[in-house]
């Protein structure tokens, strides 16, 4: 990791959160010592859920069109 990416992942917090997280930009899960939130997914239960982060975000919004196109009677 360059410089850049450590100063970007925090890990200070006395009582951090237990999720694992899908890092949109750099494609790789992490626990605990986490990037900005801006580029990540979740929080998952566990470490394989958070690898199909992308798998469950394209399933839940093909859902929510799903749903708009029901709601507006298409």
């Amino acid at each position: 990791k360059g410089p850049d990416e450590e100063r970007a992942m925090t890990n200070d917090d006395p009582d951090p959160d237990r999720g694992w997280y899908y890092n949109t930009r750099t494609g790789q899960v992490e626990h605990l010592k986490r990037s900005r939130s801006i580029d990540l997914l979740g929080p998952y239960p566990d470490e394989e859920t958070a690898r199909r982060a992308l798998e469950i975000a394209r399933r839940r919004t093909e859902e929510a069109d799903r749903a708009d196109r029901e709601w507006d009677g298409d």
